[in-house]
């Protein structure tokens, strides 16, 4: 299911309450275009909560994508992201943008379902050593970078995310499908950004071994 397709299946809530807030900012012009828009969905106007969905359906799909490798939970994932986002409008700060809030949600729903699938438990990373990137050996292999940016590669690469711990998985997807700085992962993992940092280069050195083990290699 491709992102386009998910976009079609949405269904949004719009006989659902909105906690909306009892008072609206000061001055809504001085908004950004998104914070308008959440102010205006609070308001029970549909074409406001469509477009932040617009906004940020392809980066969400396809971050769950990745982090779940496998398109009919992602489209769920990312539709029960959109809802709790409608039912959580009121409880949203406006002047702070939003796509922090959406992948943490959806991060988390992704890490459940993750949780419910696999018949042994998760083993989280050694965190030792994470707070500085000193630590760790330079990191001059492309491949799973190459991968990222091949149209013809992306299910081996989501396949392959799929399989790492979420702590790994998460970092990988929000800086490949998700398009997120380091500094922005920081702040959706609650972590600092040398450690995501880490996280990003130690996940990409476990691509690499699980994709030479199964052979597949970019051509």
């Amino acid at each position: 299911m491709s992102a386009v397709v998910f976009a079609r299946t949405l269904v949004v809530p719009w006989s659902s309450p909105v906690n909306a807030r009892a008072y609206e900012p000061p001055n809504e012009h001085a908004l950004s275009l998104e914070g308008q828009q959440v102010v205006a969905a609070r308001r029970r106007e549909p074409a406001a909560f469509e477009a932040l969905v617009r906004r940020h359906q392809t980066t969400l799909y396809n971050f769950c994508l990745r982090m779940l490798g496998q398109p009919d939970d992602a489209a769920d994932v990312a539709q029960e992201t959109f809802v709790q986002l409608y039912s959580h409008l009121g409880r949203l700060d406006e002047q702070e943008p939003l796509a922090p809030w959406l992948f943490r949600v959806a991060r988390n729903r992704c890490i459940d379902l993750i949780r419910r699938r696999r018949t042994v438990p998760l083993q989280l990373p050694d965190e030792s050593g994470e707070g500085g990137l000193t630590l760790e050996p330079a990191d001059d292999d492309p491949l799973p970078d190459e991968m990222a940016e091949r149209a013809d590669l992306q299910r081996l690469l989501s396949a392959a995310i799929a399989e790492l711990p979420p702590a790994y998985a998460e970092v990988v997807a929000l800086r490949y499908a998700g398009d997120r700085s380091f500094a922005e992962i920081a702040l959706i993992l609650d972590v600092d950004e040398g450690t995501a940092r880490v996280r990003f280069h130690r996940a990409k050195g476990l691509l690499r071994r699980h994709l030479r083990a199964s052979g597949e290699k970019p051509q």
